[in-house]
């Protein structure tokens, strides 16, 4: 491909409203342009990509067996309303329609369409196990798209769905995903790592999501290396093993503290650590408020809370006014002790003593407070975020916090949606029995701003060479005065793409440092440049993207190199 040809503009300045690197590179290089807010126009250049990271994913989706088919984008409200999730998926679905007032939906997922597809065309055992899969667009209404594609209302999806006869069969099939993804993230040459994660609004037993780390990444992950445990923040579970309650040191006292109510502000006031506080948080509960404590330098986990036998969900803070004809006084200084609220302890607490808490009285805490002594000793219950340096489950490791992106995740659906939508096949004895259904979603366009989000400095894109969307750019300087350099940079580019290479020749008519900075930007892997000097001595200039150096070397030398 010839620059000259390939109608590419690129931007010196960031854009105003891009927030994040990826978004502002991919505006910069041309890889995107915004048509409205959260949907994008793919450029030639971005296209490139994108159909690289499609090519990967549908190799080994067809590799693990997947047959691929294409579903319609728009959908009937009928088949969610009898799945349940026309009302559940809230304004996140873009629902229409037609000019008879049927309601349709754009799809952000197709569960309901696949079940649908499942129980018209299969009807014996015979036909299991299978798994269909699509590469498509779906809309879901995010109510403040940012960051470019990464949080984008349109995106390209590959969703695949699996059927099996029972739950082993579906473990199997799971299993033939989770090493399917694990080899398309290694073939994008991305460091990812696999996190065991909440099923959220898709639903089923149990989901895994795929995280490309970088430090922009919307997800906080938890890690050990030391015995491979891997969960988002939501999912990553703490224990009471090993957390013994220390014996009291202090007495109990009252202290008065007026407008005190943040835990910081309390810290600063008694010169105490947070992790010297116990905080008491009311939710609304089935049968009236609840009160969770945990200790002061922690944060509460809404996931794991709203799973407490009692409570709502989705969690709800309890309103002030709730809290005062509950309590007699407002937030900020409530304390467990006299408490009439059921009341859930985080496991962490079993290891106070001589803590701080509120006194259920405006302006009022308590200090020297003790287990055993001033509250009973609790049974506690997992409701907090890990932290670096908490033990990992099995007790054999130490976390780590990393950032990540969330570009695939793949769920154990279950009968979820069979059941609801009566889908079917005759077992060996004859009888109809739900099919155990499986999804596994990968984000196509998000692995694009993913990659340039680990993969950039500050000239630009660093592409890895499976998704460059060139892998080699030939720069002439001064071709257009120079018949050498312009009869040598033609041939060079004419044998790279007889020899298989996708090579973009930089033809036009500027400065040797535009040509330079673009080919940065763009983030094409290998740069050879075309002079008279390195014609003089039989030598073109070569540069790997990641390289700080270029380095002269004879023309074979570099056509050996690649």
């Amino acid at each position: 491909m010839r620059f000259t040809e390939f109608g590419l503009t690129t931007l010196k300045e960031i854009p105003a409203d891009a927030e994040i690197v990826s978004h502002q590179l991919m505006l910069r290089a041309g890889l995107i342009r915004r048509l409205a807010s959260g949907l994008f126009t793919w450029m030639p250049l971005g296209l490139r990509v994108l159909r690289k990271v499609e090519s990967v994913v549908r190799e080994e989706m067809n590799r693990a067996g997947a047959l691929e088919l294409l579903m319609p984008a728009v959908q009937p409200a009928e088949l969610w309303q009898e799945s349940g999730r026309w009302d559940q998926y809230g304004p996140l679905l873009l629902r229409i329609a037609d000019r008879h007032n049927r309601e349709y939906c754009f799809g952000p997922t197709h569960e309901e369409v696949i079940t649908d597809v499942a129980r018209r065309e299969l009807q014996s055992y015979k036909q299991l196990p299978i798994n269909f899969y699509q590469i498509q667009t779906k809309f879901r209404d995010e109510i403040r798209p940012r960051f470019g594609v990464m949080r984008s209302r349109e995106f390209i999806m590959k969703d695949a769905y699996s059927f099996d006869l029972d739950q082993a069969g579906l473990e199997t099939s799971y299993a033939r995903m989770h090493a399917a993804y694990t080899a398309i993230f290694e073939r994008l040459g991305l460091k990812f790592r696999v996190v065991d994660a909440d099923s959220g609004e898709i639903g089923g037993s149990r989901s895994q999501e795929f995280h490309v780390l970088a430090e922009s990444g919307e997800d906080a992950i938890a890690y050990s290396d030391e015995d491979r445990y891997a969960s988002n923040i939501e999912t990553a579970t703490t224990s009471a093993d090993g957390i013994a309650t220390p014996p009291a040191s202090e007495e109990l006292k009252k202290l008065t503290t007026p407008g005190i109510k943040t835990i910081e502000a309390l810290c600063a006031s008694l010169r105490i650590a947070p992790e010297k506080t116990l905080k008491t948080l009311i939710v609304e509960g089935t049968d009236g408020p609840v009160a969770l404590a945990l200790r002061g330098d922690h944060d509460l986990n809404a996931v794991k809370a709203q799973k407490i036998p009692g409570v709502l969900s989705p969690l709800t803070m309890a309103s002030p006014e709730s809290i005062a004809k509950a309590i007699g006084c407002g937030p900020g200084f409530v304390g467990p002790i006299g408490l009439t609220l059921p009341v859930y302890y985080d496991h962490a607490t079993l290891g106070m003593s001589d803590f701080v808490c509120g006194g259920n009285e405006k302006d009022m805490h308590y200090t020297g407070v003790n287990f055993g002594r001033d509250v009973d000793l609790p049974a506690t219950v997992d409701i907090r975020n890990v932290v670096a340096g908490d033990r990992t489950p099995g007790g054999k490791g130490t976390l780590s916090i990393a950032r990540g992106i969330e570009v695939g995740h793949i769920f154990q659906l279950g009968t979820k949606y069979s059941e609801a939508m009566n889908a079917t096949v005759q077992d060996p004895d004859g009888k109809n029995q739900l099919m155990a259904m499986g999804c596994y979603g990968i984000g196509i366009t998000r692995i694009v701003g993913a990659a340039i989000e680990q993969n950039n400095d500050a000239a630009g894109i660093i592409w890895p060479e499976p998704l460059a969307p060139f892998d080699v750019v030939v720069v002439p300087i001064n071709m257009h005065r120079s018949d050498e350099v312009r009869a040598a940079a033609e041939a060079l580019y004419a044998e790279l793409k007889d020899l298989g290479y996708e090579v973009l020749l930089d033809d036009r008519d500027v400065r040797p440092g535009v040509k330079f900075a673009d080919a940065e930007l763009i983030g094409i892997p290998h740069r050879l440049v075309v002079s008279d000097r390195g014609l003089a001595a039989g030598e073109l200039e070569y540069r790997h993207r990641r390289d700080t150096e270029a380095q002269n070397l004879k023309r074979e030398e570099a056509l050996k190199l690649l």
